[in-house]
């Protein structure tokens, strides 16, 4: 039950389209190839674009692990509103669409048709410790690290990310990790 209520926002924000954050005239492009073997693992939210199911949270991190059938299991899991708040998480299986890895569907509500969402990987440094992370539309995007704090510098390479992909980053919000 706690998965469906983490998991039931993303869904009405998948059904309502959410607010576009990207000029869509721009074009936008993945990384030519993802290793999902390097990608899993633990991964921190370092800035985001505010959307609704993550409202309020703070130590943000998501959980990549990959299936045997070479899908990926993925646990998000947030703290409401202050860093010492119970952990809350929400589950979802994701497949990649492409032989690049780079585009994947992700779903949090199985049993609910046409709930996935697009989780393109758009850019990954060779050492897969910083990855980011948007769609087509632009209803969403991330900024994620192996670890909780990045430096200025990387963090501004995901905005040049972000920013070619015609991605307004002065609507991104830090996440307090």
């Amino acid at each position: 039950m706690r998965r469906l209520l983490f998991a039931l926002p993303l869904l009405l924000a998948a059904c309502a389209g959410g607010t576009p954050y990207r000029d869509t005239s721009f074009p936008i492009a993945t990384a030519m190839q993802v290793d999902l073997n390097r990608y899993q693992g633990l991964w921190y939210e370092i800035a985001r674009f505010p959307v609704s199911f993550e409202e309020g949270c703070v130590g943000v991190t998501a959980e990549y692990t990959l299936k045997p059938d070479g899908a990926v299991r993925v646990v998000n899991t947030c703290r409401q509103g202050d860093l010492s708040a119970p952990a809350e998480s929400a589950e979802a299986t994701a497949r990649a669409v492409d032989s690049t890895n780079a585009k994947l569907k992700v779903d949090f509500v199985p049993f609910i048709p046409f709930t996935d969402g697009d989780y393109w990987i758009l850019d990954i440094d060779e050492g897969y410790r910083t990855v980011v992370v948007g769609n087509p539309d632009g209803t969403s995007g991330w900024i994620l690290a192996r670890e909780p704090q990045i430096s200025a510098e990387r963090l501004e390479a995901g905005y040049d990310v972000l920013r070619r992909a015609g991605y307004d980053v002065s609507r991104m919000i830090l996440t307090p990790q």
